[in-house]
C-alpha cells in the first residue's frame, strides 16, 4: 500500500507498506545533485555526502559506525547527478534507531574541520581510483564531451583541484543554500506505518524552515538544459585495451516513450540476448564486454554503447555498432523478439524489487519525477503495450548520424583514425 503526506515545511513523505517483510528501509532524498554545482562548486554534493557522516553533535564518527553494526543493519548513501540519499536498513523492531540516526546526521552534522581534512584525501583517492577505472572512466569522459561545460556532464566526485579547494564555510553555505525542506523526500519501505512515520519524522523534521527569501538559494546553471555535442573525442591512455561510448541525444525521465526506449535499449545491448551481445562477443569474439545504456534525467536524457576491445578492431566495433541502430531504425524487428525483450524486462523488474531498500528507492525516485507512486501494473502495462512500430520509431528519432558522439579511451592508433563522417548510418 502506497500513501504520501506533505508537512507544512514542504517535506514529502512517501511509504510502501510491507507488513509481510521483517526488514523495513528508510531514505532521506535531496533534490540536489552535481548537476545543481557551479564549476567552482564541483564535487561538494559528493563531499557533504561523505562528511554527513563523520559526526554529529551527539554522535561520534565511530559510534554512528558502532550503533548500526549493533543490529546488523545497513547505513549509506549516494551522490547523483540529481539527488542525494541518505538510507538505512534494519530489521522493523530497529526502525526508531534508523529514524533517530537519519535525522541526526540530515540535522546536527557539524562538520568538524579535522574530518574534512581525512574525508578530503578519502575522496581525492576515490578519483584517482575511477581514473584507473577505464570502464568506468570512459563514461565520465563521454559526459564532459557530449554535454561540454554544461554541469550534467560533469563527475559527481568533482576534480582534484576543486575538491582540494573546499573549505568548511564553502559545505555550510551549500548546505544551507541547496538542502531545503522543498527539496526532501523521506521515503520508507517495508513493515512499516505510514501514520507512524509522518509522525516520527515531522517530530525531527518538520520546524525545519524553508527560507526561500535567501538569495543563495538562486537557480544554479544546472537548472537549464544542456546542448549537446556531437563528434568524435579520442583520448589517450596507456592501457591494453580502447575503451569506448558512442552516444546521442535520448529522452527524459518521464517522456511517455520511455516505455519503448527501455525496450529499445534492451533489445540493442540489456543482456546476453541482446543484438550487440550476441553480434560482437558471441559471433565475433571483438569485445568481453558490449553494452548500451540509458540515462534518464528531468528533462533531457542520452542513450549510448559500452565496449572495450583492442586497438586493431576498434574501427570494426564502432561499424558493428552502427550497424545495428541502422537495422533497428529500418524496421528490422521480429515480433519473437520483442516479446522475449518485453519478458525480460517485466521479469527483471519484479525480481529487482523483492527487497524494501529497492522498492525504498523505487518510491522516492517516483516521487522525485513523477509526483506519484507509479504501481508495477502500471509499469507492466506500460512495457507490454510497447509495438513494434513504437520502437521503430524511436529509433528512427534518436540514431541519427550527425548527432552521434564517439568517445575514445586508450593507447590509441587505429582509433584515433576514426573520423566523425564514418559515424555514418
Amino acid at each position: 500500500m502506497f500513501a504520501k503526506t506533505v508537512l507544512e515545511n514542504g517535506i514529502r513523505i512517501v511509504s510502501h507498506e510491507m507488513p509481510d517483510h521483517r526488514s523495513a528501509s528508510l531514505g532521506i532524498w535531496v533534490e540536489n545533485g552535481s548537476r545543481h554545482e557551479s564549476r567552482q562548486q564541483n564535487g561538494i554534493s559528493h563531499f557533504i555526502e561523505h562528511l554527513l557522516f563523520k559526526g554529529t553533535e551527539r554522535r561520534s564518527a565511530v559510534q554512528i559506525a558502532e550503533e548500526m553494526d549493533a543490529v546488523g543493519g545497513v547505513l549509506n548513501a549516494f551522490t547523483s547527478k540529481e539527488h542525494t540519499c541518505y538510507y538505512a536498513k534494519v530489521l522493523d523492531e530497529n526502525l526508531p534507531l534508523a529514524i533517530d540516526l537519519l535525522s541526526d546526521i540530515f540535522l546536527h552534522s557539524t562538520f568538524d574541520a579535522a574530518e574534512i581534512e581525512r574525508e578530503r584525501s578519502v575522496i581525492l583517492q576515490e578519483i584517482s581510483q575511477a581514473e584507473d577505472t577505464p570502464d568506468d572512466y570512459v563514461h565520465d569522459l563521454f559526459n564532459l564531451d557530449f554535454f561540454k561545460d554544461h554541469p550534467i556532464g560533469r563527475p559527481i566526485c568533482g576534480r582534484a583541484d576543486t575538491v582540494s579547494a573546499f573549505r568548511r564555510d564553502d559545505f555550510l553555505g551549500f548546505f544551507k543554500s541547496r538542502y531545503r525542506p522543498r527539496r526532501v523526500v523521506v521515503a520508507g519501505a517495508g513493515n512499516v506505518r505510514h501514520q507512524e512515520l509522518v509522525q516520527e519524522m515531522a517530530a525531527r523534521l518538520g520546524s525545519v524552515s524553508d527560507d526561500s527569501s535567501d538569495v543563495s538559494a538562486a537557480a544554479p546553471e544546472g537548472e537549464n538544459a544542456p546542448a549537446m555535442c556531437a563528434g568524435v573525442f579520442p583520448h589517450a591512455k596507456s592501457l591494453e585495451q580502447v575503451h569506448l561510448c558512442l552516444g546521442m541525444a535520448g529522452i527524459h525521465q518521464s517522456h511517455p516513450k520511455r516505455y519503448a526506449a527501455y525496450v529499445l535499449n534492451t533489445m540493442l545491448g540489456g543482456g546476453m540476448s541482446s543484438r550487440l551481445f550476441q553480434e560482437i562477443r558471441e559471433k565475433r569474439g571483438k569485445a568481453y564486454s558490449v553494452y548500451s545504456f540509458s540515462s534518464m534525467y528531468k528533462d533531457v536524457g542520452y542513450f549510448g554503447v559500452y565496449a572495450g576491445t583492442s586497438d586493431d578492431s576498434v574501427a570494426e566495433v564502432v561499424e558493428l555498432i552502427l550497424k545495428e541502430l541502422k537495422k533497428l531504425a529500418a524496421g528490422e524487428v521480429k515480433d519473437e523478439e520483442l516479446r522475449r525483450t518485453q519478458g525480460q524486462l517485466v521479469g527483471s523488474m519484479m525480481l529487482g524489487l523483492e527487497t524494501t531498500d529497492s522498492w525504498m528507492s523505487h518510491i522516492a525516485r517516483d516521487e522525485i519525477y513523477f509526483g506519484k507512486a507509479i504501481t508495477t501494473e502500471e509499469i507492466c502495462q506500460g512495457i507490454r503495450s510497447v509495438t513494434r512500430d513504437d520502437v521503430v520509431d524511436l529509433a528512427r528519432a534518436l540514431f541519427r548520424s550527425e548527432a552521434m558522439a564517439l568517445t575514445l579511451l586508450g593507447d590509441l592508433k587505429n582509433g584515433a583514425a576514426i573520423e566523425k563522417s564514418d559515424l555514418s548510418l
